[in-house]
This record gives C-alpha cells, structure tokens and sequence, in this order.
C-alpha cells in the first residue's frame, strides 16, 4: 500500500503492527447484578421442541430451514450452560425474551458471569460467550482457556482483537484476494492516518484516492462514536478530519449494503439502506466534511423497499458462502458480520468495507432459532470429538 513516515499514511499491513491494535485497557461495563451464577451443568429438563434441530456442523455454509419446529419426544437430558459476559446494551439488545424462550425449550441455560468473582470460581459452563474489551479482561479469559479447555469460549480474544482496529480488520480480505465465477471480493483503496491531521491532503494525493473519501475512526470498539463517519468531498476539507482514522475511497453502491451475518457455519443475508451515490456532478458542486452517524444501523431495512433490480439483488448465494467460510477460517470467529457492497453498474465486483464481530443479532430474522441451533451444534461436535478420543485410547 503506502509507505510513510510516522504522521503520515501508514502502510496497510498488519502483522508487524498488532502491538497498535489494542483498545482501551479499561474494563468494559458489564452486567454486574448479585445475581447467582453457579448452576448445576446436570439439571434434567423436558422438552417438547421448540425450534429447528442443528445439521450435525457440515462444512458448508448456508441458511437452515426456518420456521419448521421438529417435534421431539419428551426426555431427559442435560441443559447446556451458557456464561455471558456482555455489556448492558448488549443484554437487553441480544437476551430478548423470545431467545430466552426458545433455549430453554432447547435445554439451554443463559447466565450471567458475576465480575466480582474470579472466572474459574463460577459455573460449570459449557460456552462462555461475551463481548468486553480491555487487556484486563483479555488475560481473564486467556487464563481461563488455559484451565479450562472443555470449555468453549465465544470467541478467541486475541481473534477478537483484531477485528477492533480497521488498520487490521480488512486484511485478511486483502490477503485472500478472493474471486470465483461468481465475480470478485475486495477491499476499496484506502489509507491509515494516526496523527498530524495536516499531512492527510499529501497522503490521499501520494496514494491517488478518488473523491468523495470515507473517513473511519481507526479503532472499532463498538462505541456509538466508533461507528461514525465522514465523508470529505474535496482536498481542502481533508485537514478537517481528526486521526486516528482510515480514509477509504467511496464507492458508488446504489445506497445499498448487504449485511451477511455470520454464525458458525450459516449465515443470513439483510439488505439495508445506505450512503447515496455521489455523481460528478454533485462531486463538482459540494465541498467541505459531511459528517454521519452509524448508517447501516440507523437505516431502515431495505429487504421491502421497491428497487431497481440491479441494486436490491443480493449476492450470488455460492459466492457468500465460499467467501464466508474461508474468511471464518482465517479470522478464526464463529460470530461476527460483514458489510457488503455492489459496485454501481458491476454485477459482480463487491467491496467488504468492514468486519464486526458479535454484531446486533437481535435484528437478524430468526436470530433465536439459529443462535440456539448454533450453540446446540457446538456441543454435538464437542460431543463426537470426545467419543472419537474414547475409541482411540
């Protein structure tokens, strides 16, 4: 990419630069009720359904069938104990009643993990899921993995670090350079500006950025904050903008994006409103910074809306799934989501313009069906790994 002294463009990899990955040191908020968390792992339960029956964790990707309970006899079996370190936005946004009720008839337990105890002193679980950021907590978690490897954890905190620097998030979809008959998946141009605000007009014009460009903050830590952007129309405006920050030239895109949902191995595609495309000659009339809040969030869903076919069709079904399995692999995440756009007038070039992990599930159709589905699959594959190292000793 670019190559520049310290307050200027910095080159677009990533390896040699995770030590400038990290977020806050500081513990994020979370759930800190007196609530108890010890339950018993054994519990005996009765089930009558409740919900669509996992596929056994194939390696392909794909939606599972939605909206067909299979009805099972009633048994006896084990609840699967879910520890969940969230933060109180992400409680209420992602433990609605309706996941809650379909896990139990699932025979899945959800409980909170109580931050004024040690890790290991709590439980027993089956996963820990969470969503909390800072080295304090990371090295919890670590040390917890080392102790207790039975247990899963949701998902690998270095894994996650990555994903909280836009700087290192997009490469890995550089590095796969990923094209098939379906058409190609890359990343738009950009460039990485950590300081000195007034070096960023040389930077855009030594790396060739086209206007309008997007502005990000550099680190994505899921703030409200974190997920604003800016949109800089011209070369003056440029020393305007607040590093840190990636600068990314805007692609027209219809004002679509497509949000494809990771969750283990399925994933679920919504269509949402976006940025409106910027024509030359509104390129040649405006100037200065227009600043946006969290569009894709913010925006209605888009699945409904009455648009050109060229814009609303979504992206070729094989293409997803082929590009989601490989970029789970390399990121090493089971839960995270994509942001998908079509180039205007190129019926197969897409851009991936960013990676979250552990996104607003909440809003995804179904999402109490394939979470529960998802979390049942671990736990049969934990299952047959354990069977298979029992035939082999």
């Amino acid at each position: 990419m670019i190559l520049a002294g310290e307050n200027g463009a910095v080159p677009f990899q990533c390896r040699q630069h995770l030590r400038n990955c990290n977020g806050s040191n500081d513990l994020a908020e979370g759930e800190r009720g007196g609530e108890q968390s010890r339950v018993r792992q054994s519990a005996d339960v009765e089930t009558e359904g409740g919900g669509r029956s996992g596929d056994g964790g194939g390696e392909g990707i794909g939606d599972v069938e939605l909206g067909f309970p299979i009805r099972q006899p009633l048994q006896r079996r084990s609840v699967v104990v879910v520890g969940h370190a969230l933060t109180s936005k992400k409680v209420e946004s992602f433990l609605q009643p309706k996941l809650e009720r379909v896990a139990r008839l699932k025979g899945i337990m959800f409980v909170p993990v109580d931050h004024n105890k040690p890790l290991s002193d709590q439980g027993p679980f089956d996963i820990v899921l969470h969503k909390l950021s800072g080295k304090e907590w990371r090295q919890i978690l670590e040390d917890y993995r080392q102790t207790n490897p039975e247990v899963t954890v949701l998902d690998p905190p270095d894994a996650i670090q990555r994903l909280r620097n836009r700087q290192c998030m997009l490469q890995e979809v550089v590095d796969m350079n990923f094209s098939d008959p379906c058409g190609k998946v890359c990343v738009p141009r950009q460039i990485v500006i950590k300081k000195d605000a007034s070096s960023i007009p040389d930077a855009v014009e030594k790396a060739g950025l086209r206007f309008p460009i997007v502005a990000k903050p550099l680190i994505a830590d899921g703030s409200a904050k974190s997920h604003e952007l800016s949109l800089a129309y011209d070369q003056l405006s440029l020393e305007k903008l607040e590093p840190p920050l990636v600068l990314q030239e805007f692609v027209n895109h219809g004002g679509v994006l497509f949000k494809v949902y990771v969750v283990g191995d399925t994933i679920k595609v919504v269509r949402r409103f976006s940025l409106p495309d910027v024509s030359k000659r509104e390129l040649s009339k405006n100037e200065g910074v227009f600043r946006f809040p969290r569009v894709s969030c913010a925006a209605a869903s888009a699945d409904d809306a009455d648009l050109d076919p060229s814009i609303a069709e979504h992206p070729p079904r094989a293409l997803l799934e082929r590009f989601a399995r490989e970029l789970r692999q390399r990121l090493g995440l089971r839960l995270f989501n994509i942001d998908i756009i079509r180039e205007h007038g190129r019926r197969d070039r897409f851009y991936v313009i960013d990676i979250n992990y552990f996104p607003g599930y909440g809003k995804m159709p179904d999402y109490e069906h394939i979470f529960t589905d998802f979390i049942l699959r671990l736990m049969q594959n934990k299952g047959r790994k354990r069977s298979s190292i029992g035939c082999c000793s």
